[in-house]
């Protein structure tokens, strides 16, 4: 009986044991997988963040989408620990779309618009009438229309704000600029047909432009870099933690240099 009852205790002890290391997070198992996109930010992962992450012990798969829906519907369902593919802009979206809970870990560097022409090679050259193809849904719209201000093309109207402007809010055009709306992914085919076709960064890389080829570059705010993403009961887990560290590391930076030249910095790393 003695011998049994001490079986029944150890039996429970060890059920007991099972159940509290079932409530661990996966993301402080050293098992884990990231996301992202097919393309440079995988690349980030392949390259930079991903080796800093074994020199740490994890083991680590990658998983890459052709979409900008399964990535946060994944880490949402806990098939991924982490993803690389967003802004915070869509991010923030997405989550009240879907009635997710997701978090911004870090912002990274990120591709900006390209101003690309065969024909130009400086502002300067730039001729009353010039043709400039843009992208036709509203984001984008006005990240290139906020980039053509700055550059003194344009003037939108201080009403507006800057992430939300639009053709109509354009109150100077001395160069009478005429714009050409299409689908954004087609922009790369638009640089032989127009005087400036404005490309976002990850279809200029898909194309295979180079972005130091363009006439210019987005100055792009932060909320239009993208980011590392994990669910937001995950935020303070070791993998974020880690996640950040590399991210801010010196070595993360170097690479950056190397590896992805044209790259806007977030703010935290260009003040830093």
């Amino acid at each position: 009986m003695k011998k049994l009852t001490i079986l029944l205790l150890s039996l429970l002890t060890a059920l007991f044991l099972a159940a509290c290391g079932g409530n661990d997070s996966a993301t402080d198992d050293k098992e884990i997988k990231l996301g992202a996109t097919a393309g440079p930010y995988s690349d980030m992962l392949k390259k930079i963040i991903i080796p800093q992450l074994e020199e740490k012990g994890y083991s680590v798969e990658l998983v890459e989408f052709s979409d900008y829906v399964q990535p946060n519907v994944a880490l949402d369902n806990g098939d991924i620990d982490a993803n690389l593919f967003q802004h915070t802009i869509y991010l923030e979206n997405f989550e009240q779309q879907n009635n997710m809970d997701l978090e911004a870990l870090i912002i990274v560097p990120t591709a900006p618009m390209g101003f690309f022409s065969n024909s130009l090679s400086k502002v300067e050259d730039i001729k009353e009438g010039a043709t400039v193809a843009i992208p036709n849904d509203p984001s984008n719209a006005a990240r290139t229309l906020s980039t053509l201000a700055k550059q003194g093309l344009i003037e939108i109207s201080p009403d507006v704000e800057e992430l939300k402007a639009s053709e109509k809010d354009i109150v100077k055009n001395d160069l009478n600029l005429v714009f050409n709306p299409v689908e954004a992914a087609s922009l790369p085919r638009q640089i032989d047909s127009v005087d400036i076709s404005s490309v976002p960064g990850n279809f200029a890389l898909a194309a295979g432009l180079k972005l130091t080829d363009a006439l210019f570059l987005e100055d792009m705010p932060d909320q239009y870099r993208n980011v590392v993403a994990v669910k937001a009961d995950n935020k303070d887990s070791q993998l974020a933690k880690d996640l950040i560290e590399i991210v801010e590391s010196e070595q993360f930076e170097t690479k950056i240099d190397e590896e992805f030249e044209g790259f806007g910095k977030p703010s935290w790393m260009s003040n830093r």
